[in-house]
């Protein structure tokens, strides 16, 4: 099975496929108000045929070569994941993006699977830009954004609403010879 270690502590990313329906709506289930308070997630992925046609949705994706889900695994429990909600390889261009269950929140596991999948997504499919779309209420995922070395674009105001209310949105990218240019510089930090 494909596993990638995220470093010293055993946490591991994997891809996250529909036969693990049960496993992400239980991980859903322990993390739902705080995976909600700023991402739609937790208002879909509600039962298991939600949770399935979520992962089946993402396995489309995959397979069209339009996104891609991984899991974030600490002691072989489902705690987070990341993903690329779209991805447009004839642009060039992807949007990523991550939720993580409190239990599993702190320990860097969003920086260091997002690493890897930008890595990917910059080194084998030819992605130039990586966006990162975030509600300006979350702290910790604009931290992600600026640990992954990304530049803040701008704010779309009021554009997205979540829980009926209306958020702004913070947009981050970063490009591929930046992206490029950090890993050398993390590569050859003491």
């Amino acid at each position: 099975m494909f596993a990638v270690s995220l470093g010293d502590d055993g946490a591991e990313l994997r891809p996250l496929e529909p036969w693990r329906a049960e496993e992400f709506l239980a991980h859903m289930d322990r993390g739902r108000e705080f995976v909600g308070r700023h991402i739609a997630l937790a208002d879909v992925v509600t039962d298991l045929a939600s949770s399935r046609s979520f992962l089946q949705a993402y396995a489309d994706k995959a397979a069209a070569d339009t996104g891609r889900i991984h899991g974030i695994w600490t002691d072989g429990k489902l705690v987070g994941g990341v993903l690329f909600r779209t991805m447009d390889v004839a642009q060039g261009v992807a949007e990523a993006g991550c939720w993580l269950e409190p239990s599993a929140a702190g320990r860097g596991l969003v920086t260091r699977a997002a690493r890897v999948i930008i890595d990917w997504a910059v080194e084998e499919r030819g992605i130039h830009r990586v966006e990162w779309r975030v509600s300006s209420a979350n702290e910790a995922s604009i931290a992600v954004a600026r640990r992954l070395g990304m530049t803040r674009d701008g704010v779309l105001r009021e554009s997205f609403r979540h829980r009926g209310e209306l958020q702004d949105i913070e947009v981050w990218s970063v490009l591929a010879p930046e992206w490029r240019a950090a890993g050398k510089a993390r590569r050859s930090s003491p």
